[in-house]
């Protein structure tokens, strides 16, 4: 199995965000969904579950975007 970078998905209280995204990255957030799933698409997780912890991921991992937070205590 391929080894991916989201793992588990944690249930928190949404708020909600609308934004569009070209046909062609929504193919590949539900062929990415259908990866975790083992390779099914039943049972995969939505791309609308898959962007938020993407982001995150992507931000927690931001060497720059880290430093510039410790500098800055504001939220």
């Amino acid at each position: 199995m391929t080894r991916l970078k989201l793992a588990d998905l944690a249930d928190e209280k949404p708020v909600r965000l609308t934004i569009e995204l070209n046909s062609r990255l929504h193919r590949d957030l539900v062929a990415y969904a259908a990866a975790m799933g083992g390779g099914e698409a039943k049972g995969a997780p939505t791309p609308e579950r898959l962007v938020p912890a993407m982001i995150e991921r992507f931000m927690a991992t931001d060497r720059s975007f880290a430093k510039s937070r410790k500098g800055n205590h504001s939220p």
